[in-house]
């Protein structure tokens, strides 16, 4: 398997349902009372963390998903956390909602917000790079979802096309991503790690393959 720079293959994988999952992740924070727990899923682009959030968020029916790249959207491809924390993170640990345009929304005019209802049992922030040190004290749990790059690249260009312009963009995106995650090793950091894709035997509706956190 093809892993970041620095990245230890995890061992111990297993299979179990849905539920187990989300009971791991709640065991994380036992103590979180009048706010939402706060889960981070990281992981390459392709790795499936949107599908993963999505299938959380409906195990978890009273929760939602906040994407990093709608913070990061036209921002910067890492330098994000400030404003995550400021609009999204701060206002969920005080238990309130989040309605939030952030500048770069305004400035080109993207319609809508990003808005989390008061009162939800967990929120599911996903996105490349949102396991890292300075987010640390705002997130109750995580998964780290790790795969062969080689096939996560293949399921990007499946995904967003392989033209010169996108081949172009894949490799400024990872001029920054190598030494961040090199630098903050999230794959150390989660609670939990998740494969992605998996290569293991499962039903994809009910179940995942899990691995517990792998060292530096």
């Amino acid at each position: 398997m093809r892993l970041h720079p620095g990245e230890t293959e995890a061992v111990g994988w297993r299979v179990v349902t849905v539920p187990d999952v989300v009971r791991q992740l709640r065991e994380a924070s036992p103590d979180v009372t009048g706010r939402p727990r706060v889960i981070a899923i990281d992981g390459r682009g392709g790795a499936g963390k949107t599908t993963l959030a999505e299938r959380l968020r409906k195990a978890v029916p009273n929760s939602a998903v906040v994407h990093t790249d709608d913070i990061a959207w036209n921002h910067a491809c890492f330098d994000w956390g400030a404003a995550l924390v400021e609009n999204i993170l701060r206002p969920l640990h005080r238990g309130g909602p989040v309605d939030c345009r952030p500048a770069p929304w305004i400035t080109h005019d993207r319609p809508g917000s990003i808005t989390v209802p008061a009162g939800a049992d967990a929120i599911w922030v996903e996105g490349t790079g949102i396991i890292r040190e300075e987010l640390a004290p705002w997130l109750d749990a995580s998964v780290w979802m790790q795969g062969d790059l080689d096939e996560q690249e293949r399921l990007l260009a499946v995904r967003d096309g392989d033209s010169p312009e996108q081949r172009e963009h894949v490799a400024n995106w990872l001029r920054e991503e190598l030494p961040f995650m090199l630098r903050e090793q999230p794959w150390a950091r989660a609670t939990l790690i998740v494969a992605g894709p998996p290569w293991t035997a499962h039903d994809p509706d009910t179940e995942l393959v899990v691995a517990p956190p792998t060292g530096p």
